[in-house]
């Protein structure tokens, strides 16, 4: 199958991979200036992108503001001219001002889910905008709303499934439906959302369970232009999280990976580990708030999922929340970014 090009707008990418924006720490300017050299979009998470910050626990916003600007300019410097974007939860607090520091700091597109983002247009710029999406019900609200508010429409649309990583934008129920009793088929989902952006003129890509180039290959031949990957971009050279952060996806095994409800109120998708066994116990790791998820109650949730995932990334595993797709089981070695495109060309 002939692989094309990605248009959005004035921006081409040569590759139609995006790769999938991963916090806390996963994907920063290492990983994602990599995916934009080799030809992709990369994209940084700014899910408490200041976490190496001294004064973090102090000033959280504050240093990841700070560090928005400092990593988008480190992504740049190795992207040799390729497409930058960011991933911008809209249940981030204060999230109008996380956009602003990526539009500041020049960034190519915004990419933006774990809400509706509705007022993205208001203070996007120049960037490209491209909300993340589960169902076309939540397109159309979007659409419309940006339509006749803004006069703007998206520049591109993320579909993101339910064999995604991370927080997921379903019901357990629903995740359940779609892949474990598989009652219901998440594709016949895909192509209504394809055909009403293809009525708005919009590219469309898929996100969630695309590890390798022929999950690809379905998607493009059922409409959309690209697609983003996220949990086989982890366990390369060039992913920001620790060594041991990558081992745990060599050494999962499919019954390892688990749907989890997350403290801030949405199910997620993470490797099984000591850390899930003290939390399904009864354990409390709530210390002190670093100012994350606008959903998140720190007199009632059983830890801050910051500290868990920042434990994680820094390879304090058993202390920490490994957020993982559908498919990290299939990781069996260190990869590197240019392989994995070329696979994707």
């Amino acid at each position: 199958m002939k692989i094309n090009e990605l248009k959005i707008g004035n921006l081409t990418a040569r590759v139609p991979v995006i790769q999938g924006g991963m916090g806390v720490g996963v994907s920063l300017s290492g990983l994602a200036g990599a995916v934009a050299a080799a030809g992709g979009i990369g994209v940084i998470s700014t899910a408490q992108i200041g976490y190496r910050d001294p004064d973090f626990d102090r000033h959280p916003i504050e240093c990841n503001f700070k560090a928005i600007g400092e990593e988008i300019r480190k992504a740049r410097a190795i992207a040799n001219g390729g497409i930058i974007g960011v991933n911008i939860m809209v249940a981030t607090k204060r999230y109008e001002e996380y956009v602003k520091a990526a539009v500041d700091a020049g960034v190519d597109i915004i990419i933006s889910g774990a809400g509706l983002p509705m007022t993205l247009p208001e203070v996007s710029g120049d960037a490209k905008i491209a909300p993340i999406v589960s169902s076309k019900k939540s397109l159309s609200v979007i659409a419309k709303y940006w339509n006749k508010k803004y006069n703007r429409k998206p520049d591109l649309v993320v579909i993101e499934g339910p064999m995604a990583g991370g927080h997921l934008g379903f019901h357990i129920e629903e995740i359940e439906e779609y892949t474990v009793s598989k009652t219901k088929d998440y594709d016949e989902e895909i192509r209504q959302i394809i055909a009403l952006a293809d009525e708005m003129e919009v590219p469309v890509a898929v996100a969630g369970g695309i590890y390798e180039r022929a999950d690809m290959e379905h998607y493009l031949e059922m409409g959309a232009k690209a697609v983003q990957v996220a949990t086989r971009f982890v366990t390369t050279k060039e992913c920001d999280a620790s060594e041991a952060y990558k081992q745990a996806y060599i050494d999962a095994k499919k019954e390892d990976i688990v749907l989890v409800k997350s403290p801030v109120g949405m199910p997620g998708r993470a490797i099984h580990n000591a850390f899930l066994d003290k939390v399904a116990a009864g354990e409390r790791f709530m210390r002190g708030c670093r100012q994350c998820i606008s959903t998140c109650n720190p007199e009632t949730t059983p830890y801050c999922i910051t500290e868990a995932l920042v434990n994680a990334v820094k390879g304090n595993l058993d202390e920490g929340l490994i957020f993982c797709g559908s498919n990290a089981y299939r990781a069996n070695k260190i990869e590197t970014v240019a392989d994995i495109m070329e696979e994707f060309s």
